[in-house]
Formats: structure tokens, C-alpha cells, sequence
């Protein structure tokens, strides 16, 4: 049973990438984005407590969430923004950009991590604090071949 509010559901949209279907997860996680957080009277579902349905937005908004707790890794999902810049305590700075990022355009066609291509679903730990940049390739139709390393 998923249910959005309740916060140990809430990685089961990023389940798809597991599953070689990656293309679902970025599709699931912009309607769960777009249908339970609004910017009206019904902006957060269920009960807000500890913080865990910001973070899934936040993270999901960015493009990626740590699916299990204590494995140093985040499943790739679908970004809200074009640019964000998340700037490190070790001075660094992570970069991901999501060219052509649209509504429409919400799935990812390809991606390089570092100038490297990026085939797999997994974004590393390690990465993101070593700093660097992430770069989408967004288009309307979902790549059914993206992700499936």
C-alpha cells in the first residue's frame, strides 16, 4: 500500500529504477510532486513531524533521493529545477543541470557525471560530496534505454 503522507512509502516511486523502469520513476515522482505539494491549503500531506515529506521533496525536486537509509547512494529521479547548485561544507559544490527541464519535458534522455557519460540510476555518496556536476538532457518522451545499467 503507498501512500504519500505516510513517510515509510515514500521511496516505492523510486522503486521503479530497481525494477529496469526507470522512466516510471521520473514520471511517478513529478506527479507526486505536482499532486500532493502544492502552494495552496492542501500543500503537504499528511502529518508533517519530523521532516521526512520536506526532505522527500527537497531531494526529489533536486533529482535524486537516498532510497535506503545508511547506503551511501541516491536513486536518479526527475528534477523540478534547471539549476541547482548545492554548495558543500568542504568548499565544494555540486552542480546539476537539467537542460530543456520542463513540465513536458520530464524525462531524461541521457547524462554525464564529471563530462563522463551516466547510464546507471545511482548517483554515489561519494560523488556529490567530492563536488562536481550532473548533467540531464531532459525530453517529453521517456528514453526507455536510459538508466538501464
Amino acid at each position: 500500500q503507498f501512500v504519500m503522507g505516510n513517510e515509510p512509502s515514500m521511496h516505492i516511486a523510486y522503486m521503479y529504477n530497481l525494477a529496469g523502469k526507470p522512466w516510471k520513476t521520473q514520471k511517478r515522482v513529478r506527479m507526486l510532486m505536482d499532486t500532493w505539494f502544492r502552494d495552496d491549503l492542501m500543500g503537504v500531506p499528511g502529518d508533517e513531524d519530523g521532516g521526512g515529506l520536506s526532505a522527500f521533496y527537497v531531494f526529489s525536486a533536486m533529482g535524486f533521493y537516498p532510497v535506503t537509509p545508511g547506503v551511501p547512494e541516491y536513486q536518479i529521479g526527475s528534477p523540478v529545477f534547471s539549476s541547482i547548485k548545492i554548495n558543500l561544507p568542504n568548499g565544494k559544490t555540486f552542480t546539476i543541470i537539467a537542460e530543456d527541464n520542463s513540465q513536458t519535458n520530464k524525462y531524461i534522455q541521457s547524462a554525464t557525471l564529471n563530462g563522463n557519460d551516466l547510464t546507471t540510476t545511482v548517483l554515489s555518496h561519494r560523488d556529490l560530496v567530492n563536488g562536481g556536476k550532473l548533467v540531464l538532457k531532459m525530453g517529453a518522451r521517456p528514453n526507455r534505454d536510459w538508466g538501464m545499467e
